[in-house]
């Protein structure tokens, strides 16, 4: 499974946003300007650049994404981008919906240890895939006849 968040804007999206927001700062800084407020240009630079800056970060967190690999003998979550891998037995590994913080955390638990999957994915998201990875898991570790 490739676990993503939900991004509705793409990167051609997101560039005419910025340069619409610049344009309308600009054009408002202008009539400023024109009615006698000097610093208004100089605000809007600083505003159009600390504006760039904040939607290409929150853009950029949308890249982050989760990739869960189930087979005979074990599960893996590798979260991209980055090299984080972990990696459980599948027979062991138990999946938990806990409340908490407003929001329900899935997890993912074995021998101890805890990882937290699928926090950037709605509540009603995490709880179908909680459902589907404790299916499969079913299915995986019941006796073959």
């Amino acid at each position: 499974m490739w676990l993503k968040p939900n991004r509705t804007l793409s990167r051609r999206g997101l560039r005419r946003l910025i340069m619409v927001l610049v344009a309308l700062a600009l054009i408002t800084a202008g009539l400023g300007a024109w009615q006698g407020n000097v610093f208004a240009p100089l605000f809007a630079l600083v505003e159009s650049a600390a504006m760039t800056i904040a939607l290409s970060v929150a853009w950029r967190a949308g890249d982050r994404s989760e990739r869960i690999t189930l087979d005979g003998s074990s599960l893996e979550v590798r979260a991209l981008p980055g090299r984080r891998c972990t990696r459980f037995q599948s027979y062991w590994v138990r999946v938990k919906l806990e409340s908490g913080g407003g929001h329900d955390r899935l997890l993912l638990s074995s021998h101890g240890r805890k990882l937290e999957i699928g926090a950037f994915l709605a509540d009603q998201e995490r709880v179908e895939l909680s459902k589907k990875l404790m299916v499969l898991l079913a299915d995986l570790n019941q006796p073959r006849k």
